[in-house]
């Protein structure tokens, strides 16, 4: 999730990552506030898992501050699985430098799942980007932005070609100014879907 609300006055002052893991039954899930307007706003990504992370990681993005990262990560070494959830910048030059962060960041390992609103289309980010030596897929290309009358395809779930993609969609659900994607992936054999539960405790609840 990106532009979540901490819990301040443009949401009632309730805390809306907490509020979905609730409604939706998800027992681990993080915010991230990138941009603390006090009462006023309280500006955040969040991320929501039914799974047990092994380790979340908190990344603020290179550039003007507001822009952040979550890492999130099930099991350990180069055979991980690692989800990066951002919320990236508007300009070119900014969104270059992000996105070299990440590449850092998902170097060593595997198993990759990048999301987010990526304000660029999938070929800037496959073909012209610090991501582009790494085989991404990109199998969402349905436009996204603006919600009401969809004309560019902002926001993505790019899979490293180890995972498997059973299904993609665009949910026709206009409760933002972006429509949200959903993806349905198939684990690779290393690590199984039976075997994350397992993991040791992750930190879960909010961070500011």
């Amino acid at each position: 999730m990106q532009e979540a609300d901490g819990g301040s006055l443009r949401s009632g002052y309730v805390n809306q990552v907490e509020h979905l893991a609730q409604l939706g039954a998800f027992p681990y899930w993080y915010q991230q506030l990138n941009r603390n307007l006090g009462r006023l706003g309280q500006h955040s990504n969040g991320v929501l898992s039914r799974l047990r992370p092994w380790a979340i990681e908190d990344h603020p993005l290179p550039g003007p501050k507001g822009r952040g990262a979550i890492l999130v990560r099930f099991g350990e070494g180069p055979e991980a699985l690692v989800v990066v959830m951002m919320h990236l910048a508007l300009g070119a030059r900014v969104r270059s430098l992000q996105l070299a962060y990440i590449r850092e960041l998902i170097g060593g390992y595997k198993h990759q799942v990048l999301m987010g609103d990526m304000n660029t289309h999938a070929s800037d980010l496959l073909q012209n980007s610090a991501l582009r030596d790494l085989g991404l897929l990109a199998p969402q290309l349905e436009a996204t932005f603006p919600s009401w009358r969809p004309q560019r395809c902002l926001d993505h779930i790019l899979l490293s070609p180890t995972l498997t993609l059973e299904r993609v969609e665009v949910l026709a659900q206009p409760i933002s100014d972006h429509l949200p994607v959903a993806v349905e992936i198939r684990l690779p054999g290393s690590l199984t879907a039976d075997a994350l539960p397992a993991l040791s405790p992750a930190p879960r609840g909010s961070h500011e």
